[in-house]
């Protein structure tokens, strides 16, 4: 065989292997992250960039809000709190929550790095809990009376977000004119919905037969949480098209994930001790994808090879 035909021959596989490998489906690598003051347990509910914010609990199972910024662990405990303090979302360097007022009441709070701002519906009879964030923009819910409500609010204006065949929403995730969240059926099971702005679309898990909580919004994706035949807890994406359960592999006793952004996730498990930890999942090209290219990538460099030393026997 000359060497003409030889380069023809490497060329072709490698941008055979080049450009038939499959579309990798993607691995997550798990990390756990929990904050050295959680000695009863930590939850990380949101991500922006690279910083994550959850909540904390301590040894005297008291709640603290937490940011964590790659490296290190600041405590959030709102000043005006009597008791816990829970972190639930971060869209740059705004974070939000709620904190305790005595009495198993709560309000929201809204912290942009410097100032706790707090935030009540006007229309809340006791509590409200800001959840979710993206900008400037709030999602939460409020008590009036006996019932639920969710809540978007916007600048200064809260608007009430209610799902029309459920009871108790709760919106949790947002993203620009998107809001994701929660609500209750009349089969008594959480269901997840999407709120666009102008209606409400139910969106649950195939596998949540006893029911989905959407938790986390960005762009076309979405994470949250259904509840098996067991009642056992599994984090899944939601693509647009397709579920996929994701499964923190430590999570003995069930797995939740909470927040997401690009392709990272966050959320946490339930270890052997029921004890809930927080993890960040991060996802990579499978090794069998990375194989092939490498492949590819060596057959390409080797016809190179050949073409110079051609190049010298001519």
């Amino acid at each position: 065989m000359n060497f003409n035909r030889l380069i023809i021959i490497i060329n072709l596989a490698g941008l055979l292997f080049m450009g038939t490998a499959p579309r990798s489906l993607g691995q997550y690598i798990f990390t756990t992250l929990n904050d050295p003051s959680g000695t009863n347990g930590t939850q990380v509910f949101g991500i922006s960039g690279g910083n994550f914010v959850g909540t904390y609990t301590d040894g005297s199972s008291v709640s603290h809000g937490f940011l964590y910024n790659g490296s290190s662990y600041t405590t959030l405990d709102d000043p005006l709190s009597v008791g816990s303090t829970n972190v639930y979302g971060i869209s740059g360097s705004n974070i939000v929550g709620a904190y305790d007022t005595g009495g198993g009441t709560s309000q929201g709070f809204i912290y942009n790095g410097s100032t706790y701002t707090t935030l009540s519906d006007p229309l809340a009879t006791s509590t409200t809990k800001a959840f979710g964030v993206s900008g400037s923009t709030v999602v939460g819910a409020y008590i009036q009376g006996f019932s639920q409500h969710g809540f978007l609010l916007n600048g200064s204006t809260y608007t009430t977000l209610d799902v029309p065949s459920g009871a108790f929403t709760t919106p949790f995730g947002v993203s620009g004119s998107n809001v994701v969240g929660f609500y209750v059926g009349g089969d008594s099971l959480q269901h997840g919905f999407i709120y666009n702005g102008s209606s409400y679309t139910t969106l649950d898990d195939p596998l949540g037969v006893n029911g989905t909580l959407l938790t986390g919004i960005s762009g076309s994706n979405i994470v949250g949480s259904y509840y098996d035949g067991s009642d056992v807890s599994h984090g899944f994406l939601y693509n647009g098209t397709t579920f996929t359960t994701i499964d923190d592999p430590s999570g003995v006793q069930g797995s939740s994930l909470f927040g997401i952004s690009g392709t990272t996730l966050v959320g946490a498990y339930l270890d052997g001790n029921g004890t809930n930890n927080g993890f960040e999942a991060t996802l990579t090209p499978e090794p069998s994808s990375l194989a092939l290219l490498s492949l590819g990538l060596f057959l390409l460099g080797l016809a190179g090879r050949f073409r110079s030393s051609l190049a010298a026997l001519r």
